[in-house]
């Protein structure tokens, strides 16, 4: 049995680095049957060119869908497109969330841009403990320092399309040579030149996630009451609030309202539009449900395949008709 990292899915075809090479997979049957998702990041066990078994991940991303990374870059432009504090919010919870450190980077400094954003972006971030570098792919400022944040470790990068993700991987590596594409003057925005998730060797010792894209980041997974643990500057003063299930909004004796003035406004607002949306996924299993049926049982300490209660079912059926029919034939023969 060998041991790797799945570094690109293409197709029913998984791509397989153990350090000394790598192997084209194809899935066991047996993970297919259980209904085992396997991500780009995904520590696996193989034989014979299939993957056998999936090794227990440090982490994941839900969508894009990628396992055990160490950091998240958060990538910004400051100008084209404009810098979009809310758009950035909805990544930095979503790091959060997973529990994955993120790290800010604000590219395109080579434009002309509002320099007072810089004070703004600092008095934000760096008082949430954010580490921050500002960038210019185009004229190579700030890449060393945005070299050291990858230094060492698996990064996905994460932001807005037409933020300059590939420039400035391709700035560090020029041998990768990323497809970029310029923004939309129209609609002042980029389109995603990746199509699946990749993990990309950018030099001896330092790797990145090559995403489609963070594009569609909803929080219609959560319960609004879990909302305020996204923010720490909001995180800090609920439990001071008179009721437990405090929303913040407009309730008695929230010490989050109290304290307003201490958040930001953008953060704040963030804050509301997260838990309207996440009172919209709260209504849906409410009246939709969310029941679940495993697809895995553990015997002895053993995985096995479970077959659903309607296949047992039907099968049990398909045996009756059998034995029925077995004794319908052999009164014929009599």
């Amino acid at each position: 049995m060998t041991e790797g990292q799945v570094f690109k899915i293409h197709s029913d075809f998984y791509y397989v680095d153990t350090g000394n090479g790598t192997f084209e997979c194809k899935v066991r049957e047996v993970l297919k049957k259980q209904r085992e998702k396997i991500l780009a990041g995904d520590f696996v066990e193989f034989e014979n060119g299939h993957i056998t078994k999936i090794l227990p991940r440090k982490n994941f991303i839900k969508r894009p869908a990628v396992a055990n990374v160490d950091r998240i870059i958060i990538v910004s432009a400051l100008k084209e497109p404009d810098l979009d504090l809310h758009q950035l919010n909805r990544y930095v919870s979503l790091a959060k969330y997973y529990n994955i450190p993120a790290v800010l980077c604000f590219n395109k400094e080579d434009l002309n841009w509002e320099k007072s954003l810089k004070n703004k972006i600092t008095d934000i971030y760096k008082k949430l403990g954010f580490e921050i570098v500002f960038t210019s792919a185009k004229e190579h400022k700030g890449i060393k320092a945005f070299e050291q944040l990858l230094e060492g470790k698996i990064s996905v990068l994460c932001g807005n399309s037409g933020a300059g993700k590939s420039s400035l991987v391709n700035a560090i590596n020029p041998q990768l040579n990323l497809k970029t594409k310029a923004v939309s003057e129209k609609l002042q925005r980029g389109t995603h030149t990746t199509r699946h998730c990749e993990i990309i060797k950018i030099n001896d010792n330092s790797k990145i996630v090559d995403t489609p894209g963070f594009s569609n980041v909803k929080f219609d997974f959560i319960l609004p009451a879990d909302v305020d643990l996204l923010f720490d500057e909001i995180a800090q003063f609920r439990a001071g609030c008179k009721y437990s299930d405090c929303l913040h909004i407009k309730e008695d004796g929230c010490n989050v309202l109290a304290n307003l003035d201490k958040i930001d406004p953008s953060r704040y607002e963030s804050y509301l539009a997260f838990v309207e949306e996440a009172r919209e996924f709260k209504e849906k299993i409410k009246y939709e449900g969310q029941k679940e049926e495993y697809t895995k049982k553990l015997v002895h300490n053993k995985t096995f395949a479970k077959i659903s209660e309607k296949k047992r079912r039907s099968a049990r059926n398909t045996l009756k008709q059998k034995i029925y029919k077995e004794y319908e034939n052999d009164n014929e023969n009599e």
